[in-house]
Parts: structure tokens; sequence; C-alpha cells
């Protein structure tokens, strides 16, 4: 799976609270949670980002409590994939879980601006910068885990799995 998009860079220990803030926790919909993703760190982010955009974010991203709202917004506005320095642990299993596309990759951070255009290669972790032309190296998922995000998350490839077998 290849995605391309625009960036929009976020710094260290973004916290589920700033994805998603509490109080808009009322609903599992991910277009109303969309609505309001990112607005706490970026008040403008609910009305720029367009489908397929790309978050580019520093280290321990997805931080704070355990909510799955926080990919949930994020999938929800329309972004294709994650790219971070690291995640927080139970950040990273929760967007696996729903199917939203995510890479830790120590340079790219760095080597980014805000609008920089990308393409990701969820199969093959490669990152490139389409305005540089640098390219990263991610590590990538297993085939499985990527049949994961590719179903949209755990539920759906367990129902597949079953319909199958």
């Amino acid at each position: 799976m290849k995605y391309t998009g625009k960036i929009y860079k976020f710094g260290p220990d973004v916290d589920t609270d700033a994805i998603i803030p509490a109080r808009y926790l009322n609903t599992f919909d991910p277009l109303e949670l969309a609505q309001h993703c990112m607005e706490d760190a970026d008040p403008t982010f609910p009305s720029k980002v367009k489908p397929g955009d790309i978050i580019v974010a520093d280290k321990n991203f997805g931080c704070g409590s355990s909510r799955e709202h926080a990919p949930i917004a994020i999938k929800g506005a329309g972004v294709s994939c994650v790219v971070a320095r690291s995640f927080a642990r139970i950040f990273y299993r929760n967007s696996i879980n729903i199917g939203l596309p995510i890479l830790e990759c120590e340079e790219a951070f760095d080597g980014m601006e805000e609008g920089d255009q990308i393409e990701v290669d969820l199969e093959t972790g490669h990152i490139t910068n389409l305005r540089s032309g640098i390219s990263y190296q991610a590590q990538p998922f297993p085939p499985f885990m990527q049949e994961i995000m590719a179903q949209g998350g755990l539920i759906n490839y367990v129902k597949e799995k079953a319909r199958t077998e």
C-alpha cells in the first residue's frame, strides 16, 4: 500500500487529549470526531486537512490515555497514515486495531517541512519527501499486520478470516 499526501507536522509528546479533546468523547462516530481532530494542538487542523494527508510527528505520539477515539479521529479526518519517531504503546496498538497505518522512522521528522508532499510505502517502509527527493527507511510491519490495516482493522480482519476459513 502506498500513500501520497501533504504533511502536517507535530512536535514531541502529542497526547490523546490533544488529538481528540475529552469534551468530544461522547461519540465513536469517526466523522464527528474528525471535526475536532488535533484542534487542541492546531485549531485550524480540522478545517484544512484533506483526505490522503499525512501526519509526521516527533517522539511519543499518542501518549496519555488509552482511548481508541484518538486514532479513530485521525482516520475519520481522512489522514492516510502517521509517521513518527515513536508512538506511545497503546496508541500504536489502537491504530493497528482500527486500521490506521502508522510507521516509526527516527530520521523523517527532521528532514521534512510542514506542507511537504511525501510518499509512504507501507509494504517496504520506504518514505520519500517529494520536495527534497530525500528518502527514509522505516521498519515495515510484518505481512499479517499489513493485512489487518488493509482490511480496515482487527475486527474486519477477523470477520474476513472467519468467512474464508
